[in-house]
């Protein structure tokens, strides 16, 4: 029997090794920047040698199971390298004298303790095995993660894109202290002032139009409005690309192609909507040139809407490649150039066509 048991495994007279901590405990520290394998792998169990026979393995486990949760065996050699798993399947269907090197699966998949979750994920995401052997540089096997704890984390930090993308960073917590809440929003609420005044700037500068066509007044929320969606949703396409792994090194270039088609032809859908949404008030309002005014909207919309998309898929592709989290702060970014290209072209083509 002694031959069986190895480092991390169940005895008589071992201590029982500390269970697979749950996804709650632990997904606080996962979510620290750079987090790594290594930060939710539990320790191993089920470790043994290649020479015991599934006999003696099986008596074993009856005792080990009893104190933890055991899915594969684990073959390791002298020196706690990991030479293979054996399947609870494969040793219900062997001969009891069999030795567990002759019916181990060599060579199984592994992650890296030093490997950064996201990488870890990727690595993971069309295998989804119940638990993953965890190796360090040397392949000694250094412990084990769950299925669920490894996506359950990755989801929690998901979770944080939708905060970081307005300024609230991922580390914020509800328990976060007044002072360290307000250091980490402020700065980007300052950031989203100033790019609101370039939006503002543009509609100034076109105050004379504004003031003979009080009309285009009205559609200048529908403009902003329907613009920012549609770089919302462009945006977060990519953003869930970057994090799932979808978005492969040179299909940058097809991405924002992809996302300008999209624009452009949202735009044309919008766009005649409400430049006959535009006919109708115009004509009710009595204005001289409803045909005008709603050929305006329309075009307007079509170009605005391209140029949003175009904008969705760029901004957070930038901010990667300057070496920023692609989701901090891309809405403020976004907001910005929706609203500065929707409005600044409705009035650039309305006081080019109408005055």
């Amino acid at each position: 029997m002694d031959q069986v048991l190895t480092e991390g495994t169940v005895s008589r007279d071992a201590p029982a090794p500390s269970p697979v901590p749950p996804a709650a405990v632990i997904s606080a520290k996962a979510q620290e920047r750079n987090a790594r394998v290594r930060d939710i792998m539990a320790p191993p169990v089920g470790v043994y040698r290649g020479s015991a026979t599934v006999a003696d393995t099986t008596e074993a486990l009856r005792e080990a199971t009893r104190t933890a949760f055991i899915t594969y065996c684990y073959i390791t050699d002298e020196d706690n390298k990991l030479e293979g798993l054996v399947v609870m399947r494969d040793m219900l269907l062997a001969k009891p004298e069999d030795k567990l090197s002759d019916i181990m699966l060599r060579d199984p998949f592994t992650l890296q303790e030093d490997m950064p979750l996201d990488e870890a994920l990727k690595a993971a995401l069309v295998r989804h095995y119940p638990v993953y052997p965890v190796i360090d540089a040397n392949g000694t096997l250094a412990g084990l993660v769950r299925g669920e704890t490894l996506f359950a984390n990755r989801a929690i930090a998901i979770s944080g894109q939708a905060g970081s993308m307005v300024g609230v960073e991922k580390e914020e917590r509800l328990e976060t202290p007044l002072r360290r809440s307000l250091m980490l929003r402020h700065p980007w609420l300052q950031i989203n002032l100033l790019t609101a005044f370039v939006a503002a700037a543009v509609v100034g500068i076109f105050e004379g139009t504004l003031s003979k066509l009080v009309i285009l007044a009205v559609f200048l929320p529908v403009m902003a409005g329907q613009t920012g969606n549609t770089g919302c949703q462009a945006l977060a396409v990519t953003l869930r690309g970057m994090t799932l792994g979808d978005l492969k090194p040179g299909s940058e270039r097809s991405l924002v192609i992809k996302e300008g088609t999209l624009g452009l032809c949202n735009g044309l859908l919008v766009g005649a909507t409400a430049g006959i949404g535009m006919i109708i008030y115009a004509t009710m309002q009595g204005e001289a040139e409803p045909w005008v005014l709603g050929t305006v909207v329309a075009v307007s919309m079509i170009v605005a809407c391209t140029v949003a998309s175009i904008a969705g898929a760029l901004i957070p592709l930038t901010l990667k490649k300057l070496g920023a989290d692609p989701a901090t702060a891309s809405s403020i970014f976004l907001t910005t150039a929706s609203d500065v290209a929707s409005m600044g072209i409705f009035l650039s083509l309305a006081t080019v066509l109408l005055l």
